[in-house]
């Protein structure tokens, strides 16, 4: 047998147990399932919503099914492995199936579909498409189809991550087909580009370098500068005026004390302070100007002057009258 007639024959086998299994266990939420050959045997792993329906008591349900596989199917010692699903919303065949009862109950079928794309989507799946075809409103077909996200159709991606899922309804106009297409959360595509793994980089802002001044590079590392120091660098000197020099000569008179009569009477008579010169008491010192002491030394020196010509007129008289 050819490779070519051997792939062909293993999926229309597939295609039997999977039809038979969902007749079997259509009330369990039956979800597909995997079919493996092995020298011991096939191993078949069943996807269901409510894994005890398709145990059965004791396990009789599932002896069942495998007794019909084997014989009604031919597989070799067939061992059916039940896995719950654990979100419904991803397995497209779930989803057609709800879809398909809804119908057969009588609820519109914009209704359905929509119920069952927003719970889809509400799940996390990245994109859905439901399709449903056939005698919709009259007895010619049409179509009616919802998309929402984002659903690959061509290449690979659309091989490899899309489930798809198709199942059949009967009803009075005829048989409706519900096809549904779920793109999983997991799904990873060539052309989306995450930049979630990059390491995280911080910005550090520009060191910006102040010229030192000197009497930064004359100091020690290490201490901190003095007060007179801080105050020499941060205050300018400002220069000195007049009104500011007498500022100074009135801050610096020492304030007269005050003495009292019975200390001043106390005073005299231990000698230190004498009757005849009475005690002055200056309320303020009044600021020296300048000009005074150049007045004064001018005085003084015109009246020295005909004192010295005084003099030296004496000296000249002096040797007449020797002479005489």
């Amino acid at each position: 047998m050819s490779v070519i007639k051997r792939i062909i024959q293993d999926s229309i086998e597939r295609v039997k147990v999977d039809e038979l299994l969902m007749d079997e266990y259509e009330q369990a939420g039956y979800g597909g399932i995997t079919l493996t050959k092995t020298p011991l045997g096939a191993q078949i792993n069943l996807f269901a919503m409510r894994p005890g329906r398709v145990i059965g008591k004791r396990g009789r349900a599932i002896k069942a099914a495998s007794l019909r596989l084997e014989t009604e199917l031919g597989l070799p010692n067939p061992q059916i492995t039940v896995v719950e699903v654990e979100v419904p919303e991803m397995n497209p065949r779930i989803m057609a199936s709800r879809i398909a009862n809804a119908l057969e109950r009588g609820v519109h079928f914009r209704r359905a579909i929509f119920w069952s794309l927003r719970r889809i989507m509400d799940s996390g799946a990245i994109g859905c498409e439901i399709l449903l075809k056939g005698p919709l409103r009259s007895q010619r077909s049409r179509f009616e189809k919802v998309v929402e996200g984002y659903v690959p159709k061509s290449g690979d991606p659309a091989l490899t991550y899309v489930r798809h899922a198709t199942m059949h309804v009967k009803m009075k106009r005829g048989v409706l087909g519900v096809t549904v297409s779920i793109v999983p959360p997991d799904a990873k595509f060539p052309d989306k580009v995450s930049l979630d793994e990059l390491p995280e980089i911080e910005y550090k802002p520009p060191i910006v370098v102040e010229p030192e001044t000197p009497e930064a590079e004359a100091q020690p590392e290490g201490e901190e500068p003095t007060s007179e120091e801080a105050e020499k660098v941060v205050l300018p000197e400002t220069p000195k005026t007049e009104a500011s020099e007498e500022e100074v000569v009135v801050e610096e008179a020492p304030a007269a004390e005050e003495v009292s009569v019975e200390e001043a009477e106390s005073l005299v008579e231990e000698g230190s302070i004498t009757e005849d010169k009475p005690e002055v008491v200056p309320e303020t010192v009044e600021p020296i100007p300048e000009e005074e002491p150049t007045t004064v030394e001018t005085e003084t020196a015109e009246k020295e002057e005909p004192a010295i010509e005084e003099t030296e007129a004496a000296k000249t008289e002096e040797p007449e009258k020797e002479e005489e």
